[in-house]
């Protein structure tokens, strides 16, 4: 961790921790206040999907915010997770597309939290379509796509390392390759 602190501050980046449902309830009151020493600004997911009844002690007890990203899917878990979390983690192949992603945010928002989208294996069409609502949320983790080899799609647009969503029409990026 400390490697990575450093590496962070050189670079002016922000650290933060996806425990993705890794921790016991009494784990993650540990992690988190260790992690809130260490520069980090908050902790996702640190219990696993199920064990929502736990978030509680968790919450109540944080030294940094929380998001969930595992816990919810739909608009609909929002209001149970309200009081148990500071923020949520969307990520369109989970929410289903566009149409629910823009219901959780609104849901989200009335219900005071913070938002984030994030991704989950996709290629640069679903990142261009994530990028396209960038501004909805408060931090953006959208990098799967770098992970393809070869990419379906190209035309994303980075700048000093972060995803620009395209003037170009639709998301901005067509098929490459033999598939276009």
């Amino acid at each position: 961790y400390e490697a990575a602190r450093e590496a962070a501050r050189r670079h002016g980046a922000q650290l933060r921790v996806d425990a993705n449902g890794g921790w016991s309830p009494q784990d993650a009151v540990e992690m988190i206040a260790w992690l809130s020493e260490r520069d980090c600004d908050y902790v996702e997911q640190p219990l696993a999907r199920g064990q929502e009844d736990d978030l509680p002690y968790v919450f109540e007890r944080r030294k940094l915010p929380i998001y969930l990203d595992e816990s919810l899917r739909t608009s609909h878990d929002v209001p149970p997770l309200a009081g148990r979390c500071d923020g949520v983690n969307l990520k369109l192949m989970k929410t289903g597309g566009i149409t629910e992603a823009l219901r959780l945010v609104a849901t989200a928002r009335a219900h005071g939290l913070n938002t984030m989208i994030g991704c989950m294996g996709e290629s640069s069409v679903a990142i261009g379509a994530g990028a396209s609502l960038g501004a909805l949320f408060d931090h953006i983790d959208l990098d799967s796509h770098l992970n393809l080899n070869p990419d379906p799609a190209v035309g994303l647009g980075f700048e000093n390392g972060i995803v620009m969503p395209s003037d170009r029409p639709g998301l901005g990026v067509e098929l490459s390759g033999e598939l276009a």
